[in-house]
This record gives C-alpha cells, sequence and structure tokens, in this order.
C-alpha cells in the first residue's frame, strides 16, 4: 500500500512538472538564444567595457524594453563594470506615447534609473524631403536629446534598440535607393563627441523578441507613432519576407555578408 502511494504520487508530481515544463520551456528557449546573441554581439564588437556609462534610448516598444532587462542585469555583474540610465523622449507635436508608470516600474524591476525628457519640434528651412519624411523631424529631436543628455549626465555610450530585421532592411534601402552595402553598424564612434552609439540588440530576430515579450507581458505603448506604416522600411520588411520565400535562409545569409563587411 505504502508503495502504491509513493508511486502514485511521483507520477502526479511528474505530471504536474511536466506541465510546467512545458509552460516554462518556450520562454526559456527565447530567453536562452536572447541572451546568447545579446552577448555574442558585445564581445565581438567590443560594445561593453569596464567604467561605462551607458545610456538607453527607451521609446516603450518591446525592442528598448528588452534592452533595458538586458542592459539591466549586465550592470549586475562585475565584469564589465558598467553603469546605465534610461531615457524616455516625449515630443509634443507627436501623439507617440507609454504609459510612464509602467515605465518606471518596468526600469524600477531592473535596477534601472528612469529620466523624462520633453522637447518640441521647430521646423528648420523649407525642405521638401523633410516634407515628404515626417520621421525626419521627430528623429532628429529625439536623437538631439539623447546626446544632450548623454553628455550632461556624463555618459560615453548611448544604446539603441535596432535588431537584425532592423540592420537588414536597412541594408536594403541602401542598396535600393543609395546603390551601396552597408547598414547600422553594432558600434558606431562619434566624430564630434566622445560619445559612441551602441547596437546591442544587432544579431537578435525580431521574431523572438516579440515572441519573449509577449510571454513576459511586456506591455504595448499606449498610442504607436501614426507613421510608422507608412515608411520605405515597411517595404523594404516586405521585400526581405519575399526573399526569404525565395531562401529560407536569406536572412543569416545577407547578415553573414554584412558582418564579414563590418568585420573587414
Amino acid at each position: 500500500m505504502q508503495k502504491y502511494c509513493f508511486f502514485l504520487n511521483y507520477a502526479s508530481f511528474f505530471c504536474v512538472f511536466q506541465k510546467f515544463l512545458v509552460f516554462l520551456w518556450p520562454i526559456m528557449n527565447y530567453a536562452l538564444r536572447i541572451k546568447r546573441r545579446f552577448h555574442e554581439a558585445c564581445e565581438q564588437y567590443g560594445l561593453l567595457a569596464d567604467g561605462d556609462k551607458v545610456l538607453i534610448g527607451l521609446s516603450g516598444g518591446k525592442d528598448s524594453l528588452l534592452l533595458v532587462e538586458l542592459l539591466g542585469v549586465q550592470a549586475k555583474i562585475f565584469k564589465p563594470r558598467i553603469e546605465v540610465v534610461a531615457l524616455y523622449v516625449r515630443v509634443a507635436e507627436r501623439n507617440y506615447q507609454s504609459d510612464l508608470t509602467y515605465l518606471e516600474q518596468f526600469c524600477a524591476s531592473h535596477g534601472v534609473r528612469l529620466e523624462v525628457g520633453d522637447t518640441r519640434i521647430v521646423p528648420l528651412e523649407r525642405d521638401e524631403k523633410q516634407e515628404k519624411n515626417p520621421c525626419f523631424l521627430c528623429s532628429w529631436y529625439r536623437r538631439k536629446m539623447l546626446l544632450d543628455k548623454a553628455q550632461e549626465w556624463g555618459c560615453n555610450k548611448i544604446a539603441l534598440g535596432h535588431h537584425r530585421d532592423d540592420v537588414l532592411q536597412t541594408m536594403l534601402m541602401n542598396l535600393i535607393y543609395e546603390g551601396r552595402c552597408s547598414s547600422i553598424p553594432p558600434l558606431l564612434p562619434l566624430d564630434k563627441m566622445p560619445l559612441s552609439i551602441i547596437r546591442p540588440l544587432w544579431k537578435i530576430d525580431e521574431s523572438d523578441i516579440a515572441h519573449y515579450a509577449a510571454m513576459q507581458g511586456y506591455q504595448k505603448q499606449l498610442h504607436l507613432c501614426p507613421y510608422e506604416k507608412e515608411t520605405s522600411r515597411n517595404e523594404a520588411a516586405e521585400l526581405l519576407d519575399q526573399l526569404e520565400k525565395m531562401n529560407p535562409e536569406v536572412r543569416a545569409s545577407l547578415m553573414h555578408a554584412l558582418e564579414r563587411g563590418v568585420m573587414q
């Protein structure tokens, strides 16, 4: 009777443990792949070093939230010893918002200080290109505030949340519109400022980030950019999907070609 009860309890425990693994394994799988590629990019391109003070450009989207999580964990590790702060920039003329309370709680849970900056778009001289591309001024003023605050707070690096899909889409746009094979680099030292732009998510697929964000319960932005579906980047994303139908490994092939250029 005792043996029967033992095996019954063991079977019940095994059944519960199996269900637990079925639920947990996908999260572990995505988390392990994301962390591995994060560390690969950091080590391969020297993105982080002892004494770095890193400013994260936090938009509130899944990519920048993941960046806060990864760099928040990295800041707690002894080597390399880094300091991290996040900046959320609000542009008065753009209805592009995240829940600030959620961002504060999220950053605090990962040991990252959050700062909020407000800016306004001041139109530059009339320029047809700028009028056709409403993203130009918004992006310019957000980036300007990141650069200004990074220097004010003594940061030497700015971390942006561009992932592998962003990298490949930019590569296709540069090929099609400018006739050059190049893209956004993982590490970009600035000439006129004592700053470097780093992209620790450079090797990570957007699909992995999306799955991980959903499983972790990342909160979505309250209001998305009204122009985000009207850019050339979306056309490049569609082209990349079409190329993938020709060759399921096209992303890896393009990335390999790009990495060879970066390493040279």
